[in-house]
């Protein structure tokens, strides 16, 4: 690769916007829904189901019901997502948007893997 073309490609990359924001996982068996903030969406489908796959996810009703089920019981969405460019701390924005959508939908308790998140 010539120099010109690397430097374009690198330039590219320097454009693409991180994208922070909430995911949802939703068992399609029982309805239960485990909802998350991250920093970084970026690979975060391929990043969790790995972990349930290997038995590795922190959140043990969730790894117990992906290893009953089966990862095809299961649904991954996107929620909410926003540009990370004028935030000072992601990791508090994104806590504090998974908070917001844990208490919207009700994901803890009878309806959820979650716990309910502290006032």
């Amino acid at each position: 690769m010539d120099k010109q073309r690397r430097k374009e490609l690198q330039e590219e990359f320097m454009q693409i916007k991180t994208m922070m924001g909430v995911v949802q996982i939703k068992n399609n068996v029982n309805g239960k829904l485990f909802v998350a903030g991250f920093p970084n969406l970026k690979n975060k489908w391929l990043t969790i189901s790995s972990q349930l796959d290997m038995g590795r996810h922190p959140n043990s009703g969730l790894q117990k019901d992906w290893k009953e089920f089966s990862r095809d019981a299961f649904e991954f969405s996107v929620l909410e997502e926003k540009p990370t460019d004028d935030i000072l701390d992601v990791r508090f924005e994104a806590g504090q948007m998974e908070k917001a959508w844990i208490l919207e939908l009700g994901s803890f308790g009878e309806k959820g893997y979650n716990k309910p998140p502290a006032e």
